[in-house]
């Protein structure tokens, strides 16, 4: 490791998941997309995974790059000299059809559980392309991105599937196998600025000292808080999934926008009433922690929504039983959500919490500290929206559909991480992923199913 060209130091942000990944706290995220090549396309899937795979080597260098002494307090990146693509890409054949369109996938559910519990090894990438082939519609077949969190947050998940596409897209139908490259070598790029060097971490007074004041003199937990069990290890992720028909999809985002709201602030708060709906009535609030991503106030001529890295930080929403369970929908506490995501959109990355990272001595001591004690979150919600192609519905192009984005559970941080995404069929997928002991199996069930309920019922009322 010592002998790999050295990059740049890992930024604050990159730490959290670079120490999270030694001590096994978090271990990846994963993005997967749908893939259907045209008839024209006749060398086999491999050969055009491998290809698209080496122009996004070339284009993304984050995707050589990897984490040297994650175990230590100055952790940096260095490039890989090669990448074997079959050590990083796998391909398995589907056991049961999938039928266009259908609402479930318990074969790609069970691959990417697997993946969630796996860690990355130095020597080779810190991400993984796992390939399933439907063996009846020979031209399809679902790509699981699974990745560092260090190397990219959740937009970079989208992009990489987008670049994916372009690369097919810009290959075409004439590959040859001698085209087909299993060694990569990537390209001597500088890698794209850390989140704080893009943005330097502004943080005002009054909030540090508040934020210390809470930390170290008067840690006040609302007793009626509910956030799962406390901090336990070891990590055991399960993942599950629920995909809405592109009829609900976009039923939702017009009764949304008629409400003055947004998908994100409905799903906190459908979310928080599915809780209450199976939670004991002696707790009387949740707390939601949002993702956001920071890339909209970065210079656009460096980092867009294309580029691969980790530029997000996060916000907080307190929900409370006697303002959102009832029988009706809470239209007006999905309004005081979006309110909250405006306000924190205002501050344009001022006051976040990463940014209090720069005053963070030790970032594995901080995880550790907290094993056996109280959580403070109960959910995250994480929407990276939709996925837009420019191909369309142009059968001699290749075509993106059915996305799922989902995340490893987190030892120390929500006991439910819930991740959004919208591909190109149209269809809203909430991946929710949890900490075995932490959360029950069967509460997750029962507030899924209340979700998905619920969800449906609203854009039909």
């Amino acid at each position: 490791m010592d002998q790999l060209e050295r990059l740049r130091a890992v930024g604050r942000l990159e730490q959290y998941s670079t120490a999270r990944h030694h001590i096994k706290f978090y271990l990846n995220v994963s993005v997967v997309a749908t893939y259907t090549l045209p008839d024209t396309f006749n060398p086999p899937v491999k050969d055009y995974v491998y290809k698209a795979c080496e122009v996004l080597i070339g284009q993304h260098p984050i995707l050589s790059a990897v984490p040297v002494g994650e175990d230590t307090k100055e952790p940096y990146f260095a490039r890989l000299p090669q990448i074997d693509l079959e050590k990083s890409i796998s391909f398995q054949d589907r056991a049961h059809v999938v039928p266009e369109g259908d609402e479930s996938d318990a074969e790609l559910e069970a691959l990417v559980n697997v993946q969630h519990n796996e860690t990355f090894a130095p020597l080779l990438p810190f991400w993984r392309l796992c390939v399933l082939n439907d063996t009846i519609h020979g031209r399809r077949f679902t790509a699981a991105f699974v990745y560092h969190h260090a190397i990219g947050d959740g937009t970079s998940g989208k992009a990489f599937h987008k670049a994916f596409l372009q690369a097919l897209h810009d290959t075409g139908p004439s590959l040859s196998s001698g085209e087909v490259k299993q060694l990569v070598t990537p390209p001597q790029v500088p890698l794209l600025p850390s989140a704080e060097e893009a943005l330097p971490p502004a943080v005002s007074i009054p909030f540090l000292v508040t934020t210390l004041f809470k930390e170290n003199i008067w840690s006040w937990t609302d007793p009626g808080l509910w956030t799962g069990s406390e901090v336990i290890v070891p990590l055991e992720t399960q993942m599950r999934h629920i995909v809405f028909s592109e009829f609900t999809t976009s039923s939702l985002k017009d009764c949304c926008r008629q409400k003055n709201t947004t998908i994100t602030a409905a799903l906190q708060t459908s979310i928080a009433r599915a809780l209450f709906a199976h939670i004991p009535d002696s707790f009387t609030s949740v707390q939601c922690s949002g993702a956001m991503s920071i890339r909209r106030w970065l210079d656009q001529d460096i980092i867009t929504d294309d580029s691969m890295g980790v530029w997000v930080q996060d916000y907080d929403e307190t929900y409370y039983r006697d303002k959102v369970a009832g029988a009706s929908f809470p239209w007006d506490e999905a309004q005081r959500s979006r309110q909250t995501i405006e306000k924190v959109l205002s501050l344009k990355g001022k006051n976040a919490g990463p940014n209090l990272l720069q005053y963070v001595s030790d970032i594995h001591q901080l995880f550790l500290s907290k094993v056996g004690k109280p959580r403070k979150s109960t959910f995250e919600v994480s929407n990276v929206g939709v996925l837009a192609s420019k191909s369309g519905q142009d059968a001699t192009k290749p075509q993106i559909g059915r996305m799922v984005f989902s995340q490893s559970a987190s030892v120390t941080g929500n006991a439910i991480e819930v991740s959004a995404i919208t591909g190109t069929d149209g269809c809203l997928v909430l991946s929710f992923s949890w900490q075995t002991h932490v959360v029950d199996v069967n509460l997750m069930s029962a507030v899924m199913e209340s979700v998905r309920t619920e969800l449906i019922c609203i854009c039909s009322e």
